[in-house]
């Protein structure tokens, strides 16, 4: 790995797919096609082949199922999708999403489909089987990471039901084992319960003998989970396989990234990072609660993206980081492991120098907002962003993680895909964002390209949270201005330009518990600027001082 002067970790991004509107996900099937399925939060999942090109027909169209508004930030949508880990064989996969019941109550659905045996790049959406859903008592804060462990059991992150410090109840949703809200929960898909479940219940969940709390439950504690991922260890020893990232955002001070265990307490609203949130609960809570690997306040970013530990081929340096981001700032981050002091050191990531990225394909700018991180079959690491939150707005793209400091040996990574019929047409890859060979070449007249500043660190407060807090989300937008005493909120402004994270950026949060604005029409894309035309009366105006200019003219001739 090569750091510059200060400190910030050097690696360079490739485009992999643009266009998208707010891509929440993308997986892979575990099948050795090495294909990609890439979800946007409005209910559409599209299939990525490995040349790099999009079937033009999705794979999956439930848009007219699934909850989802232009609102900027709002967190509702498509939310989360896994194959199940013997898909090759039952051809099933499982997704989570927002809907409205006939009574206009919202909810959080999971459900199961199947694959059509005609065609291997389309779902069947007449196959769907519910299997789990969740009344949402507001509009933000749903969680929405769906994945299966290396146990075979699949794991669902719920959020703690919206609004501010998790006021419903006593002690909140998150402390109370008795709902699913604010919790990690665990089934076993390929049984029924004896109770008329359409899942079964793994015999070792944690809460099982306890009468007071869902036996569903595995892990509790937590705010809003947005985006998790399974390690899948050590390529040579496997050190580290099964470990469950995720990151949680936070209320108002702290965001945090945790490691999840069984029966594990993550103290919301208690806590806070590493700080109480609420006193009296806090004073109270248990001794055994388990810690943040890592938390960071506002001076470092707003709202945490989970992100994956890298274990691929083509970047062996990167073995062993997990790497994630911040979605308000646009900021990269890596966590390094310190075994001898069982702590996890944390190192910026600074993108697109002319320097390190002088090579085909190589670019040095992103969209801004990092909506979620996701790993290729390979184990290669990439990130989704959009330079616009709404999930109507077609800003979205795919960047793929390059170290170029150290590239493993030609051939080493080489890997041979199952061949996959395709039946719908194919849509070449066209790239949008300047590669830094296309920047260094242009002409002169042009400004030169600015290397990434190096972003810095802040150092958690030691003090105690007191009072109402303005809810903190996962999809938010971010404004001119922080928000007056959390009430008035300004409109977001779409990004003109490929983020370069700055130092200090300010960004207020998105008041996510009243609807945000929606989406503007007629809005540009962020990849083009159009000239504001003048009004017609304007227009007219200059038309008129014009030819009293040339009539002075020619009289003074």
């Amino acid at each position: 790995m090569f750091s510059d002067h200060k400190g910030c970790l050097q690696l360079c991004l490739t485009e992999v797919a643009n266009g998208l509107r707010n891509p929440v996900l993308m997986v892979h099937a575990n099948d050795h096609t090495h294909r990609m399925f890439i979800a946007e939060q409005v209910g559409v999942i599209w299939v990525y082949l490995p040349d790099g090109s999009r079937l033009e027909e999705p794979f999956l169209d439930i848009r007219s199922l699934v909850l989802a508004t232009p609102w900027l930030g709002d967190e509702r949508g498509f939310l989360g999708m896994a194959f199940h880990p013997k898909y090759k064989d039952n051809s099933k996969f499982y997704i989570y999403y927002s809907y409205m019941d006939k009574n206009r109550v919202e909810k959080i659905r999971i459900s199961e489909l199947k694959v059509l045996a005609s065609d291997a790049n389309k779902a069947d959406p007449r196959s769907e089987r519910n299997l789990l859903e969740l009344e949402e008592p507001a509009a933000n804060h749903n969680g929405g990471q769906l994945h299966f462990g290396v146990d075979g059991y699949m794991y669902l992150f719920t959020g703690d039901g919206g609004k501010a410090g998790d006021p419903f109840g006593t002690f909140g949703n998150a402390q109370n084992k008795s709902t699913f809200l604010g919790k990690v929960l665990r089934i076993d898909v390929d049984g029924r319960s004896s109770d008329g479940k359409p899942y079964r219940i793994p015999p070792d969940n944690p809460f099982v003998s306890d009468p007071k709390a869902r036996p569903e439950v595995y892990a509790y504690g937590v705010r809003n989970m947005w985006r998790c991922a399974v390690d899948r260890g050590d390529p040579v020893t496997k050190k580290g396989r099964g470990r469950i990232f995720c990151g949680d955002v936070g209320q108002n001070r702290f965001e945090e990234v945790d490691v999840i265990v069984k029966g594990g307490n993550y103290g919301w609203r208690a806590k806070e990072g590493f700080e109480c949130y609420d006193t009296r609960l806090c004073h109270n809570s248990s001794l055994d609660d388990i810690l943040p690997i890592f938390a960071y306040g506002r001076s470092v970013g707003k709202s945490v993206t989970g992100g994956f530990v890298y274990r691929g081929c083509e970047s062996p340096n990167l073995n062993g980081l997990y790497i994630f981001g911040d979605f308000m700032n646009g900021r990269l981050m890596a966590l390094q492991e310190d075994e001898k002091r069982n702590k996890w050191q944390k190192q910026d990531i600074c993108i697109g120098s002319t320097k390190t990225c002088a090579f085909p394909r190589m670019i040095s700018s992103y969209s801004k907002f990092i909506i979620s991180f996701a790993e290729d079959e390979a184990g290669e690491l990439y990130f989704l962003s959009t330079s616009y939150p709404s999930a109507y707005a077609p800003h979205g793209s795919l960047y793929k993680f390059i170290d170029p400091a150290r590239r493993a040996p030609p051939g080493k990574c080489k890997y041979k895909p199952i061949p996959v019929k395709t039946k719908s047409k194919r849509i070449l890859f066209v790239p949008r964002a300047k590669t830094v060979l296309e920047l260094l070449n242009e002409p002169s007249t042009t400004k030169p390209l600015k290397k990434t500043s190096t972003p810095t660190a802040a150092t958690p407060a030691a003090a105690s949270q007191k009072g109402k807090k303005t809810p903190s989300t996962k999809i938010k937008a971010s404004t001119a201005k922080p928000a007056p005493s959390g009430k008035k909120r300004q409109k977001i402004k779409a990004e003109a330009k490929p983020h370069k994270p700055k130092q200090e950026e300010k960004v207020a949060r998105l008041d996510r518990t009243t609807p945000a604005s929606p989406l503007p029409k007629n809005k540009s894309s962020h990849l083009t600027r159009t000239k504001k035309l003048l009004p017609k009366k304007a227009a007219l105006g200059k038309e008129k001082q014009e030819r009293r200019k040339k009539g002075r003219l020619s009289s003074s001739s």
